[in-house]
């Protein structure tokens, strides 16, 4: 069996820089056309100068491909109307972390005061710069999400032509949130939509699936899927591929992050297949995501056969993939 996807998007991708930047990043451009590059970098983007700086850096580690790396801003406070004018035509969304909740998060926003994130907002309102949310509190990991979802429904009520994306959503809650508010959209990543919190810390503990927000519980995952499989409009994919040094993850204090980019559309082809739902993945990794952000990313088409593929342990002996070692029922066999 033959299917072909045309303009895969990866909606939520980190590539990191430096080294990290140059490993990842054609692993990426290699089967994807575009993807939504967080900026959370260290110190994070949140200058014109930064931004310019940091997608050329992309461009150059993705070489050859077709791909366009859109571009986001790390969310202050502070931002002026007339700056988000100068680099409306430079991204495609601004990212908001609540500070101190995920890897490089510490400039983030504390205690969500709309007040004092009105006029940013509006002004992102006006220009029609959507927003994407790390929703996440402070509270019991498990019910991080959950706590935050009044902070989504606030947002969305008092900005309601402000269009805002919940990232990596992992809970039925989540799911049932968007069917509340017209101007409510998601991501959801690859490992959400395979494991639950069981496969993360019910044996041995799994380093490499570790991940914020963390998986959560079998009912959480099934509405995932149930979004995902039937190419519900408001969902797109958006991998929260998140790569850290195998030495970072296998340690005391492991970073939060699982890399999923490289194997990504191979494993999609084959959960999608083994719920007789292949006709939803066009919708789910490209259709979905053009029509919420309004892009036209480079033209690609990717064919995948179903026949087996051995994922690498390791790439470039630093950085580990998801089913690091195993057997995938698809591989990729041309993208171009």
């Amino acid at each position: 069996m033959v299917i072909s996807i045309n303009d895969p998007l990866d909606m939520h991708l980190h590539l990191r820089d430096e080294t990290m930047l140059d490993i990842v990043a054609p692993l990426s451009a290699e089967t994807f056309s575009g993807a939504l590059v967080m900026p959370n970098l260290v110190p994070p983007v949140t200058t014109k100068e930064a931004l310019l700086s940091y997608r050329e850096r992309v461009l150059k580690a993705a070489g050859s491909s077709r791909f366009e790396p859109y571009m986001t801003l790390f969310f202050r406070s502070d931002y002026t109307p007339e700056f988000l004018e100068s680099v409306k035509d430079e991204i495609l969304a601004v990212k908001l972390y609540p500070a101190g909740i995920t890897t490089n998060s510490e400039g983030g926003v504390s205690g969500f005061d709309l007040l004092e994130l009105a006029p940013v907002l509006n002004a992102m309102s006006d220009l029609g710069i959507p927003l994407c949310v790390h929703g996440e509190t402070g509270g019991f990991v498990m019910d991080r999400e959950a706590e935050f979802i009044p902070i989504y429904e606030k947002l969305a009520r008092n900005f309601p032509d402000l269009k805002i994306v919940m990232e990596h959503i992992t809970t039925k809650d989540a799911v049932e949130a968007l069917k509340r508010f017209e101007n409510l959209y998601a991501t959801i990543t690859l490992h959400h939509l395979f494991i639950t919190l069981d496969d993360v810390a019910g044996g041995l503990l799994q380093p490499h699936l570790f991940c914020k927000p963390i998986a959560k519980r079998p009912e959480d995952r099934m509405a995932l899927l149930d979004a995902a499989l039937s190419a519900d409009s408001k969902v797109m994919f958006g991998s929260d591929s998140a790569p850290h040094p195998r030495e970072a993850k296998e340690a005391p204090g492991c970073a939060a992050g699982v890399f999923t980019a490289p194997i990504a559309l191979q494993a999609l082809a084959q959960l999608f297949d083994n719920h007789g739902a292949l006709e939803s993945l066009q919708a789910f990794v490209s259709d979905n995501a053009k029509s919420i952000y309004g892009i036209n990313p480079p033209e690609k088409e990717v064919v995948l056969e179903k026949s087996p593929y051995l994922v690498p342990e390791i790439y470039e002996a630093t950085v580990v993939p998801m089913f690091a070692g195993q057997s995938l029922e698809w591989r990729v066999v041309s993208a171009g």
